[in-house]
């Protein structure tokens, strides 16, 4: 995730949506995730605090300043580059397994009553992010604990 100024999501040249503050959520499902997974991303991502207090320091959430919210799905996230010269992507789910766990996870953040910008899924988007700080976070369930 990114926390951003503004951004926004062109899908086949249409522009699908933008936001104000807030954050940039690239979304990556692999194959062994499942709802708890997407249940602990939505929650953390709402509640991390990246957002600078009076102070500088980072102290409020997206949600605490009403920020919103531009989620793209993103199985590249999955690209193992270990091997060769061109990434693997078998750790991605494919996409009749993605996309519903996609939708979930787009309901559970829904919860928060922030406004939610969405890409379009399994297709090529064009996305403009001006990333503020910059503040870049990589959260991945598998690493809860």
């Amino acid at each position: 995730m990114q926390r951003v100024s503004r951004a926004w999501v062109d899908v086949e040249g249409e522009r699908r949506g933008s936001i104000g503050r807030g954050l940039v959520v690239l979304v990556g499902v692999g194959v062994d995730d499942q709802l708890d997974d997407a249940s602990y991303l939505a929650e953390k991502i709402v509640n991390l605090r990246v957002f600078p207090d009076e102070e500088g320091k980072f102290n409020h959430s997206v949600r605490d300043i009403q920020g919103e919210l531009l989620v793209v799905s993103q199985f590249t996230l999955f690209g193992d580059c270990r091997k060769g010269r061109r990434p693997s992507f078998t750790q991605a789910a494919p996409p009749e397994v993605a996309f519903p766990l996609y939708e979930e996870f787009l309901k559970l953040l829904a919860k928060s009553g922030l406004r939610i910008v969405t890409g379009k899924f399994q297709s090529m988007m064009e996305v403009g992010i001006v990333n503020d700080g910059p503040v870049t976070i990589l959260l991945d369930s598998r690493k809860k604990f």
